[in-house]
């Protein structure tokens, strides 16, 4: 069974930082990039970051390139995304999965963390 459990988010001023976690059972964790996804009102659901699941390789959406770090912990089958400099642009809701070309390929999804960026 999968499961995917974010947690970490909150409302933050522009500038500050947060940092996201996904607890994912091992069916998913442990052979998969991960990902983390976000969604803001209005707008499609888009990916942020992603890690591979043995070098750790990471890439990232332009917007987010110097500002946010993906990382992983294969014993714990947790992944983190630490989000400095935050903007406005930042505020979504936060998802974690595994990596996929297109998002829309994913039926399950966990409940995902809020994050407002707002003065």
């Amino acid at each position: 069974q999968v499961q995917l459990v974010e947690s970490g988010g909150g409302l933050v001023q522009p500038g500050g930082s947060l940092r996201l976690s996904c607890a994912a059972s091992g069916s998913i964790f442990n052979i998969n990039a991960m990902a983390w996804y976000r969604q803001a009102p209005g707008k499609q659901r888009e990916l942020v970051a992603s890690v591979s699941s043995i070098l750790g390789t990471t890439d990232y959406t332009d917007s987010v390139k110097g500002r946010f770090t993906i990382t992983r912990d294969n014993t714990k089958n947790t992944m983190y995304l630490q989000m400095n400099k935050l903007r406005p642009e930042d505020t979504a809701v936060y998802y974690c999965n595994r990596w996929a070309h297109d998002w829309r390929q994913i039926i399950y999804w966990g409940q995902g963390t809020q994050v407002t960026v707002s003065s």
